[in-house]
């Protein structure tokens, strides 16, 4: 049996009226936008029977590589042609907007400022349904409630936590960081990390070390850095500055100086002072005993 091919789609012939109303086009054009934005003529395409659009280019400086796009048809046996549109398209080189992205695809973690308001999506996955129905509960059971963390609307599910945890472990505070692979310590052995109560706290706590990097973060159990529990260095012993001396300097002391004598004055001195030692020692042995059997 012979297949049957698909007919092909039926070209439309060029109307050359249509082709040839150029300058319909252009006036057209001009009656839109001013013939100061109007450009010359880029050509045409054949859109169907009896129905061609004209480009001309467009020549506003803020709309570099667009075109004016006018299409016009002619009625059967009509001699004039008939403006359907004009519109301005982009070329090939035309600087165009980027595509329409979703605002819930466009906001991106850091996002968010004080004020600002990002709504749960109704299905989201990483979410399920919680335990609400607690009308008629007395208060110590509502208390309990709370505390163990139920009651609320919606909780993770287990593809959001396996989705938490995969972003956690491969991020800043996980084993592969440079600075966890920079140490031999772990924080699973560390003091001051505190394990999380959830589910996820077999391989994720929080930093309580304010001197660490990841004081106040989720750290996953194998991260690590330099501020651990366990470092000791042991510092060497420093001299003592109880007798320390400045070997780099000196202080200048300004010492009071006596007035200058006269030379009497030094003669005068001189004299009192020999005989005050003339006085002191005795001449000769018998002034000697003399002095003796006087004291």
């Amino acid at each position: 049996m012979t297949p049957v091919k698909a007919p092909e789609p039926v070209r439309a012939k060029p109307d050359a009226v249509c082709v040839g109303a150029v300058e319909p086009a252009r006036d057209a054009a001009i009656e839109e936008a001013g013939a100061a934005q109007v450009g010359e003529h880029l050509g045409h395409s054949v859109e169907g029977e009896r129905l061609v659009t004209h480009y001309f280019a467009s020549a506003h400086p803020g709309y570099k590589g667009w075109r004016w796009a006018v299409t016009v048809t002619r009625a059967s046996r009509a001699k004039t042609v008939t403006v359907n549109e004009v519109v301005m398209l982009p070329g090939d080189v035309a600087i165009v907007a980027p595509e329409w992205v979703p605002w819930s695809d466009r906001v991106q973690p850091g996002d968010l400022r004080p004020g600002d308001l990002f709504p749960t999506l109704p299905e989201d996955p990483r979410l399920e349904p919680g335990y609400t129905d607690t009308t008629g509960a007395p208060d110590e059971v509502l208390a309990v409630v709370e505390e163990l963390g139920l009651g609320r609307e919606r909780v993770l599910s287990p593809s959001g936590r396996e989705d938490a945890a995969e972003r956690w472990y491969a991020g800043d505070f996980g084993p592969a960081s440079p600075i966890a692979q920079a140490v031999p310590f772990k924080c699973n052995s560390c003091g001051y990390w505190i394990r999380l109560a959830d589910s996820l706290g077999q391989a994720f706590g929080a930093c309580a070390n304010e001197m660490a990097p990841g004081e106040g973060r989720v750290v996953a159990y194998d991260y690590g850095c330099g501020a651990h529990s366990d470092v000791v260095i042991e510092a060497p012993d420093h001299p003592s500055t109880e007798h320390a001396f400045d070997t780099t300097g000196y202080d200048e002391l300004a010492m009071p100086t006596a007035p200058a004598e006269s030379g009497d004055e030094v003669a005068e001195a001189d004299a009192v002072q020999a005989e005050v030692e003339a006085a002191a020692e005795p001449t000769s042995d018998d002034e000697v005993e003399e002095v003796a059997a006087k004291d």
